[in-house]
């Protein structure tokens, strides 16, 4: 009989808290606040718009659209999600279909992680 492996996607994301830290900083709480939310919405429409790029085979869109998750993503401190949504990219850009596959479902659960750990960041510091 043969054992069949779990696998657990368990992996941790890495938030710069200091780059929150400085918004608030800079902007003061309310355009913080406006930039945070912007970006939050910007990540989700943009991973959404990734998949679906991705699935329809737009490669040119899915990696505009990537390169545009990276920006927002570092503006934010979400670099686990920022250097994902890399990993996608050079995947892309070597061809390598099963890998683009591969890291691509990582980025869907990282940018998931990612998106909930801004916001329970957030409600710490409101």
């Amino acid at each position: 009989m043969a054992i069949l492996a779990v696998l657990r996607h368990d992996e941790g994301v890495r938030l710069d808290p200091d780059r929150l830290v400085a918004l608030y900083s800079d902007l003061g709480e309310a355009g913080a606040e406006q930039v945070v939310c912007r970006a939050m919405e910007e990540l989700a429409g943009r991973l959404t718009e990734i998949q679906r790029f991705a699935d329809d085979g737009d490669i040119a869109a899915m990696t505009r659209s990537a390169r545009l998750l990276v920006k927002v993503a570092e503006q934010i401190g979400m670099l686990t999600f920022a250097r994902v949504a890399g990993d996608v990219l050079r995947a892309t850009a070597a061809g390598d279909r099963a890998a683009q596959s591969a890291t691509l479902a990582r980025l869907v659960r990282i940018g998931d992680r990612s998106l909930n750990a801004v916001w329970d960041l957030r409600d710490m510091t409101i």
